[in-house]
């Protein structure tokens, strides 16, 4: 996984040059996106698997519509919103496969090594919390998860999901909503719950 990060200035120039054929511009960009793109990807698929196909789809994709990149938004903006249709394909074909009861939760769940009570509680909490996201739609699902899981801003998020900011901020509120009567009962989690709202 990659950290660095690069000015937007020099990512403007490696966006000219990745559009003009530069193969070495276009690996590096991808190199700078890869991190949070696998990231997302993870967050919306809930599995290695599909987070694993949906990324190199965003990165195929990436590298096939560069040239159609006009530079109304950042460049990595831009590569979170491929990224993330790109993983809601990989969700809309997950749906119509078949589905066995075992799942990557449940062999991580077996895994897990004991090691003190607060870091059982702190698995715990993120095993219920990830259970609880399966149940909301797809529409309060995954503006939730941008915003609270990947750290993106509203405008981002109305960008890459093509929504108006107000209707991005409705879903998140709603989502929270959801999450917390999904939730409700158990006190430590209600708490993280209750923490989301002040954004």
């Amino acid at each position: 996984m990659y950290s660095f990060t690069i000015e937007k200035s020099e990512e403007l120039r490696l966006v000219n040059k990745a559009q003009a054929g530069d193969p070495d511009a276009l690996e590096t960009l991808l190199r700078q996106n890869y991190g949070r793109i696998y990231s997302i990807c993870r967050k919306l698929a809930g599995n290695d698997a599909d987070a694993d196909d949906a990324t190199q789809e965003a990165l195929l994709s990436i590298v096939r519509k560069i040239s159609s990149f006009k530079g109304e938004s950042r460049f990595a903006t831009w590569a979170y919103r491929i990224a993330t249709n790109a993983c809601l394909d990989e969700i809309r074909k997950r749906k119509r496969r078949p589905q066995l009861e075992f799942s990557e939760n449940n062999e991580s769940r077996l895994s897990t090594v004991r090691t003190s009570r607060s870091m059982e509680d702190q698995i715990s909490d993120r095993l219920l919390i990830e259970d609880a996201l399966k149940t909301l739609p797809d529409e309060f699902k995954i503006p939730l998860i941008l915003r609270d899981q990947a750290g993106m801003n509203y405008q981002e998020i109305s960008f890459i999901l093509s929504l108006p900011e107000g209707t991005v901020k409705s879903r998140i509120a709603r989502a929270r909503e959801r999450l917390k009567g999904e939730l409700s009962g158990n006190q430590r989690v209600d708490q993280n719950v209750k923490g989301l709202e002040h954004e």
